[in-house]
């Protein structure tokens, strides 16, 4: 009977897309708690994964080397997108000449016949057919300036074309941007193209750089990050983050012996890191007296012999001898003055 009861509840079992619901199942009564809950959807999300697995082993298999293979038929339950639908791309300068022109795309061979070489060769790439390396002439024309290199000319025009296209392709990516119709390929570079706004395009963030900013946002917290939820796949930060300990700026309780065991561990540091060099009270009063008797010592000898150096500044004295009267005539003069 209870098999019977199994095989007639109505399962809606899609093997498209391995899935199974029961629409009609009800609880009979609320559960108390939530391991009854838990317990209950146990039981039925068992009975519904057996009912898949026997539609499964109903389907026709083949034989393979990691065991049978079956064919799932086409889904019948349809799903909900994950992401909204793509807006249309609005059409650029060359699609909108073309509408009214009425010009229409027409598919170009990817070989063409190259009349330098007399050989097929591709439209566009590497070896590619005209290209202007295998040109070994030009003909000069009538409008072109004289000294002018016609191939250095070629190149120029060649880079002109280029950049002519690169900015008609940003400008058609701006206007997507605008409608928010960019392509799926470009939506995550577009950060890194010149169409949000700027001149230049911002500078490409390397992996270490990456890294390094993560490390930081990780350890910013005041644990250091010890406790934060680590993503899947996540490595620890290459510089942890430590932060400096402070002593509190109200006082309380032990704040005075904090401070003295602050002060003593300093003065142990400073006096174990130059333990060789402590003061010695007789070797320096010793070594300040033998400082300061050389000292006078060579004060005496100073003054006692006049330097060589002081001589040679003073004027020489005059040869001749002056007269007694000349003499003690100047020298009443200088009294009467």
């Amino acid at each position: 009977m209870e098999v019977e009861m199994e095989s007639q509840k109505p399962f809606q079992v899609d093997l498209g897309n391995i899935l199974a619901f029961n629409p009609f199942h009800n609880f009979t009564s609320l559960p108390d708690s939530r391991d009854e809950l838990v317990k209950e959807c146990l039981q039925e999300g068992t009975k519904l994964v057996q009912a898949i697995a026997d539609d499964l082993f109903n389907l026709p298999s083949t034989e393979d080397v990691d065991g049978p293979l079956v064919k799932l038929p086409p889904p019948t339950t349809r799903l909900p997108r994950e992401k909204h639908l793509p807006k249309p791309k609005p059409p650029t300068k060359w699609e909108e000449f073309a509408k009214k022109k009425g010009i229409k795309k027409r598919k170009k061979d990817k070989v063409l016949w190259d009349e330098q070489t007399g050989t097929w060769k591709r439209r566009f790439g590497y070896d590619r057919v005209n290209d202007d390396k295998d040109i070994p002439i030009i003909e000069a024309k009538m409008t072109d300036e004289p000294g002018t290199d016609p191939f250095a000319k070629r190149q120029d025009d060649k880079k002109k074309r280029v950049e002519k296209q690169e900015k008609n392709r940003l400008q058609n990516l701006k206007q997507a941007a605008k409608v928010g119709a960019l392509p799926s390929h470009v939506q995550l570079a577009a950060a890194a193209l010149p169409i949000t706004g700027t001149q230049a395009p911002p500078k490409k963030v390397t992996k270490d750089e990456l890294g390094n900013v993560a490390g930081m946002a990780a350890t910013s917290t005041a644990s250091g990050g010890k406790f934060d939820r680590k993503l899947p796949g996540e490595k620890p930060a290459k510089k942890q983050g430590k932060h400096r300990k402070f002593l509190p700026v109200v006082e309380g309780s032990g704040i005075g012996s904090r401070e003295k065991e602050q002060t003593d561990n300093v003065l142990n540091k400073l006096i174990s890191k130059h333990s060789h060099e402590i003061l010695n009270v007789d070797k320096a009063v010793t070594m300040y007296n033998v400082k300061k008797e050389k000292k006078a010592r060579n004060k005496k000898n100073q003054e006692g012999k006049p330097s060589s150096g002081s001589n040679k500044l003073k004027p020489k004295k005059q040869l001749h001898k002056k007269t007694a009267k000349k003499g003690s005539g100047s020298s009443k003069k200088v009294k009467a003055k």
